[in-house]
């Protein structure tokens, strides 16, 4: 029997709607489902997402393990970290959709790019009709087409979405932050990474991930990564440049970004992008404003 190879990480929470079609991507995926682990850790959801889970995990003979959490996403994060069996961590959402080929063209990556930490990777565009979904969807497609290969040095946050991390880097920095309940345990790994001598990169893999439809949904969400950044720029103020959230040039960079949308989508929507990201940044700079001290 093949050993376990990576580890699926997917923490979640009252994602019944949506889950199921990210675990048949898994499930259908072209690399061995036998060299694949999922380890599931799950925020205590109130809805059908655990039984969904196993239904769709048991009948594929993938192994898996479910977890419970009530301390945040650093916390959930870890226990993917510290119970993972494979040599890479590929990290799936609830509201995500796997491309056949992504595991292994993840793995593939990761076994020829020894240096690399971490690898996301691109954004696919969505088969989105909703106008704010399809306008978040556009942001990080482009964001995916202008950051092709090593971003090591560059100020994109990868997330982890759609990420493959390498598991002996991660323990080499002592894994996530448990401490760190809301956002940025993501940026606050990345940082520490690239300080300890590896590369991020971004590589051919696609995935698709759906967004928020509505414009209070947006709001709401930008908003709560703005406050859950406060936490985090306190704990190291080296991990984000806040002038670079709100540049002066920033209308215009997404005036260009909204022509790589357009030519990438066909859809003239993508010229709200400058409205969308104003939005966005506003949201994130009141949360981030408003976070208690």
């Amino acid at each position: 029997m093949n050993p376990v190879e990576t580890t699926i990480g997917l923490c979640v929470k009252n994602a019944e709607l949506v889950v199921r079609k990210a675990l048949e991507s898994l499930v259908e995926q072209d690399f061995p489902l036998e060299r694949m682990e999922l380890i599931v850790v799950d925020g205590y959801s109130n809805d059908k997402t655990v039984r969904i889970i196993e239904e769709g995990v048991l009948k594929t003979g993938m192994e898996y393990r479910i977890f419970y959490e009530s301390k945040g996403l650093g916390t959930a994060r870890q226990i993917v970290v510290d119970n993972a069996r494979g040599k890479y961590i590929i990290w799936l959402d609830g509201d995500m959709r796997l491309t056949r080929d992504f595991v292994r063209k993840q793995v593939e990556f990761m076994d020829c790019n020894l240096s690399v930490g971490i690898a996301k990777g691109k954004y696919g565009v969505y088969n989105e009709t909703n106008l704010i979904a399809a306008l978040e969807n556009f942001e990080f497609v482009v964001d995916s087409e202008e950051n092709k290969g090593d971003v090591t040095s560059s100020n994109l946050a990868l997330g982890t979405s759609g990420c493959i991390y390498r598991v002996s880097a991660m323990r080499q920095i002592g894994g996530f932050d448990k401490s760190i309940e809301g956002v940025g345990e993501d940026m606050d790994v990345e940082y520490r990474i690239r300080n300890a001598g590896w590369s991020l990169s971004i590589s051919d893999a696609v995935f698709f991930e759906k967004r928020r439809d509505t414009w209070a949904s947006l709001w709401s969400e930008y908003y709560w990564h703005g406050s859950g950044f406060h936490d985090l720029f306190h704990k190291n103020k080296q991990v984000i440049d806040l002038s670079k959230v709100f540049p002066p040039s920033a209308i215009l960079s997404e005036l260009q970004r909204s022509v790589i949308a357009y030519k990438l989508t066909g859809r003239k929507a993508a010229f709200l992008l400058p409205f969308h990201w104003v939005l966005k940044r506003l949201a994130w700079l009141i949360g981030f404003a408003a976070a208690p001290r």
